[in-house]
């Protein structure tokens, strides 16, 4: 496994957020994290991603504790893209992502052809060549979300971690951002970790769904074998229909509605 959380508790102050956690993250996999609003997703991407500390347990990365890594080598192997982006209005798509390169050099130290070639791959894979001289305040939510990721790619990550990509984002840019997403783990083998609202867009893209039910571990698998009318009830509070195609196994739910109290 390439990343590993085991026996994880999280908490701010007196509260205690994730507790009791134990997951494993298969490298070349995409798996998401699903649950209600203050369940605790967010938290735990970030404790995997070395934003925040754990208050128990321990989170391996390559069968060593994440605290042992310097954060200048953890970058080299992890990118971590938070749901609200910040950046310089001026900035231009090339220049963001070329921030994604800062781990891999010294202080100081100019950008080289190498390196140039890498935020040129970056560019290309997230179809943004005819953008890159624009400021990144100046593009569409899609377009900004694509460059935001592009700049994780250029820190050539083994994992990617994301928060809620498809946020804010009309259907259209969703969709794009999860074949994006898609294409990324297939052609290029980067394991992927997100949060996502929406079940269906977990369920078409994940290897494993992890359901997180008030800062615990609810159940983790497979999308057909975690996605069920008993999750949705016992986790969402709602009722809904679920259709697995009979060609590819894919799942997808519709027709929700409240539970009645």
């Amino acid at each position: 496994m390439t990343l590993e959380a085991k026996n994880v508790h999280i908490g701010y102050h007196d509260n205690e957020v994730i507790s009791a956690l134990t997951l494993q993250f298969e490298a070349g996999k995409i798996h998401s994290i699903l649950g209600p609003n203050g369940c605790g997703k967010s938290t735990l991407l970030k404790a995997l991603g070395k934003q925040i500390q754990t208050t128990d347990g321990e989170i391996l990365f390559k069968n060593s504790e994440i605290n042992k890594w310097s954060r200048k080598a953890f970058a080299r192997e992890l990118a971590f893209l938070m749901q609200v982006h910040e950046s310089n209005p001026e900035v231009t798509v090339r220049q963001l992502i070329e921030y994604g390169r800062f781990p891999h050099k010294r202080k100081f130290e100019r950008l080289n052809q190498e390196d140039q070639a890498i935020v040129d791959h970056a560019i290309t894979l997230t179809h943004l060549v005819d953008l890159t001289e624009r400021t990144v305040d100046s593009l569409s939510g899609g377009e900004r979300q694509r460059a935001w990721i592009a700049m994780a790619l250029a820190q050539q990550p083994a994992i990617l971690l994301l928060d809620e990509p498809t946020s804010y984002l009309d259907i259209h840019h969703q969709l794009e951002i999860i074949e994006l997403i898609k294409q990324l783990n297939i052609e290029q083998g980067i394991t992927i970790i997100l949060v996502l609202h929406d079940i269906n867009q977990a369920a078409m893209i994940s290897d494993q769904i992890i359901v997180l039910q008030s800062g615990r571990l609810y159940d983790c698998g497979t999308p057909q074998n975690v996605i069920t009318q008993k999750m949705l009830r016992d986790v969402f509070k709602v009722d809904a229909e679920i259709n697995v195609s009979s060609e590819n196994e894919s799942i997808s739910v519709y027709n929700f509605h409240l539970l009645k109290e």
